[in-house]
């Protein structure tokens, strides 16, 4: 289990992965770091993960790793997954840093709170959870142990690129979000154009 800081149960090391490799084609420019109250996209997933982890990762597209902050501990894909999707991003974090279990989040949820991934820690059992929201499927708002990264690994190798798939050859769950947030379509929410900034 991995548990917050203040919990009991928590293992030797957490690590946080934020995936901000994306294409951001529908967008129009790269969604990382796209505003939203002053500040971008990526740094309030950012922040939703510092209390949570000892160290995190941002994993991102080569052009783009000079345009982070120099504190923060950029990477890209590994070589030879390179390109190929969140389900890369995701392995190529875990083997940046060893950690008993990798929360990751994506860089688009400018909504996304502290008190929401706390609650989603507490939720977390076996190898995998993710969330979902009534119904729709958020796979990349999740917690894996370390100990799925074979798993990862033999289905890059076969070309497979699907995060879900892989989720559901795990012992995982899917933690439903109106069990961690009053406003789970807001907090959820991937923004994908600059108009869904607007309408929230």
């Amino acid at each position: 289990m991995c548990v917050h800081p203040a919990g009991k149960w928590r293992l030797k090391r957490t690590a946080g992965i934020l995936l901000a490799g994306g294409q951001s084609r529908r967008f129009g420019s790269p969604k990382a770091f796209a505003e939203f109250e002053g500040a971008p996209f990526y740094h309030y997933s950012l922040e939703a993960l510092k209390p949570f982890c000892e160290e995190i990762i941002v994993v991102t597209r080569p052009e783009f790793v000079d345009k982070f902050p120099e504190d923060l501990c950029v990477t890209t894909d590994l070589t030879q997954f390179k390109g190929m999707g969140p389900l890369a991003g995701i392995l190529s974090g875990m083997e940046v840093v060893e950690a008993d279990c990798y929360i990751v989040l994506p860089c688009d949820m400018p909504f996304m709170q502290q008190h929401v991934i706390e609650r989603l820690v507490d939720e977390h059992r076996g190898e995998v959870s993710a969330v979902m929201v009534e119904g729709k499927r958020h796979p990349l708002v999740s917690i894996w142990q370390a100990s799925v990264k074979p798993a990862i690994r033999q289905a890059l190798f076969e070309d497979n690129r699907r995060v879900m798939h892989v989720q559901a050859q795990l012992n995982g769950q899917w933690v439903e979000g109106s069990s961690l947030t009053d406003s789970p379509q807001l907090v959820f929410k991937n923004v994908n154009t600059p108009c869904e900034i607007e309408r929230r």
